[in-house]
């Protein structure tokens, strides 16, 4: 695993737990912001893994 799929999960997971308590308090801003962090770790996630594609393919060669 590398520092972007680490990254990326820890924004996905605190993203949820930001969505959860914005459902908690009733706050819709909290709650958008916690899911603009989910799609933001998602996406760093996904880069990440598609670093680990290339280099496992480098590697190879």
């Amino acid at each position: 695993m590398n520092q972007d799929q680490v990254k990326g999960v820890t924004k996905d997971i605190a993203g949820k737990v930001q969505e959860s308590v914005g459902k908690a308090i009733d706050s819709k801003d909290q709650q958008a912001k916690g899911l603009a962090k989910q799609v933001e770790g998602k996406t760093e996630k996904t880069l990440g893994d598609a670093k680990e594609v290339v280099k496992g393919a480098v590697d190879r060669i």
